[in-house]
């Protein structure tokens, strides 16, 4: 590690620096290492991060933390909590198991409540990253003229392309659940869905509505693309997307709704613009037809389980293939493995632009 330039690590809108420490390894699924400060020493520690409440006995700060992640600050044996509670002169309490609830972290001393707090954040902040997707953003492209013309062109390719290497009907999009994918995000209890569904009105009100005009965006969803570098070898392909009146109002409205949903921290930060794409040919459904990550915006699949297939014919024939045009009305919280009555993923929530 540079000195100089040690990691940085977001959480909740701020940004903590990493100092370099001696590495202990511990061989327990449930612990990390924690920064190695003192009760007393908040150098690295903005004291005015959280609230802090002063009390007859000393000093408190609650902190929300969804359940299944409990786990992660009792540690095995409960032993990642009793370090935390002996490195900062404090003690933490959790809710039982399953128990929506705060965990609250009282002590004698200011700085060892902050300096507990900022541990448990980090700790949190890293095993959250850990935790598969539950939900994503998404436009809805499952309209009855896109799933027929999807439904042509998996005939087509099938019928013209099947002796390809790879390429088989397992591959193709589940045509109920052609979307667009905006972000993906991990939303671990009723709270926290709650607040993406509330960030989602609050973008409407802040920009979506002056981009849209309140009226649908009338899109095109035509020919075929590739994500990686060689088309013999082929994971996933997907059908472009574009405005038809040649704007970037559709970009815009991606773009800023990432932003608006990063800097929220409910969603992870992977790309500087966000790549419209649908996704109609992926290798992950030959192993799982219900496989929603139909990109690689999470960068979490295994790709040495995949088994590529050759793609140069299908691009070669199908270069311009229209699948239809769209009219684009809202933005879906999408809920993953899930399916409504349409055969869509199920809606947590929705910001509708009409």
């Amino acid at each position: 590690m540079d000195v100089l330039r040690p990691p940085l690590i977001r959480i909740g809108g701020r940004v903590y620096r990493k100092n370099l420490i001696q590495e202990h390894a511990f061989p327990r699924e449930e612990e990390e290492d924690f920064y190695a400060a003192g009760p007393g020493d908040c150098t690295d520690e903005p004291c005015d991060a959280f609230v802090v409440e002063e009390t007859e006995r000393g000093f408190q700060c609650r902190v929300e933390v969804p359940s299944p992640l409990y786990k992660y600050i009792i540690g095995k044996k409960g032993e990642t909590k009793k370090r935390l509670e002996t490195e900062t002169r404090t003690s933490i309490s959790i809710p039982k198991p399953g128990v929506e609830g705060e965990i609250v972290i009282t002590g004698q001393q200011r700085s060892g409540v902050v300096s507990a707090r900022t541990r448990i954040d980090v700790l949190l902040d890293s095993f959250r990253r850990k935790q598969p997707f539950t939900h994503f953003l998404s436009f809805a492209l499952n309209q009855p003229d896109i799933q027929e013309n999807f439904l042509q062109f998996k005939e087509q390719v099938l019928e013209k392309c099947s002796k390809d290497h790879g390429v088989s009907s397992s591959l193709f999009q589940n045509p109920a659940k052609l979307h667009l994918t905006l972000g993906t995000l991990v939303l671990l209890n009723e709270q926290e869905i709650q607040k993406a569904c509330d960030l989602l009105q609050r973008c409407k009100e802040d920009f979506v509505d002056q981009i849209t005009g309140g009226q649908p965006l009338t899109v095109e969803v035509a020919g075929v693309e590739y994500m990686n570098d060689d088309p013999t070898m082929t994971d996933v392909l997907y059908a472009k997307v574009h405005m038809k009146d040649g704007s970037d109002r559709l970009q815009m409205v991606a773009d800023q709704l990432v932003e608006r949903f990063v800097a929220s921290g409910l969603m992870l930060k992977e790309w500087d613009r966000v790549k419209l794409h649908a996704t109609v040919m992926n290798t992950l459904f030959r192993k799982d037809p219900t496989e929603e990550r139909n990109n690689t915006m999470t960068g979490k699949s295994s790709f040495k389980e995949r088994e590529s297939f050759d793609g140069k014919n299908i691009l070669k024939l199908f270069e311009n293939f229209y699948f239809g045009e769209v009219q684009l009305d809202s933005v879906r919280l999408s809920q993953r493995f899930s399916s409504d009555a349409s055969g869509y993923y199920a809606t947590s929530g929705q910001l509708c632009f009409s």
